[in-house]
């Protein structure tokens, strides 16, 4: 009789035990996803937003008589600007016309003939 009640009192200590464990498990399990969105938003998502804006507020200030470098990377100096066209001068007679979203960078005035 005392085997069965020494195996009662087990049971019920281990069961104290497994469910102050799982509430803890618990937690921990909140906390991990929590942790990667945390890690995700600061070394991927926040830098990826502020150089999509940064491109987009170079591209928004176009304007006549900049020098440029587009992403296929030829030199040139915009012509003319339209709301999603620029025309672009890259030699003494070529005149080219290119989407604005292709402008890499802008050059300070006088780079080209520097070149």
């Amino acid at each position: 009789m005392s085997f069965f009640i020494s195996e009662a009192v087990a049971a019920t200590s281990d069961a104290a035990t497994t469910a102050t464990q799982g509430q803890a498990g618990g937690l921990s399990m909140l906390v991990m996803p929590l942790l990667f969105l945390f890690i995700f938003y600061f070394m991927l998502w926040r830098p990826q937003s502020k150089r999509a804006k940064e491109q987009r507020e170079l591209v928004d200030g176009l304007q006549k008589g900049d020098e440029i470098v587009t992403t296929g990377g030829m030199l040139g100096k915009v012509s003319e600007v339209s709301d999603k066209f620029l025309t672009v001068t890259i030699a003494a007679d070529t005149v080219i016309k290119m989407q604005r979203n292709a402008v890499s960078t802008v050059l300070p005035k006088g780079t080209i003939k520097t070149l």
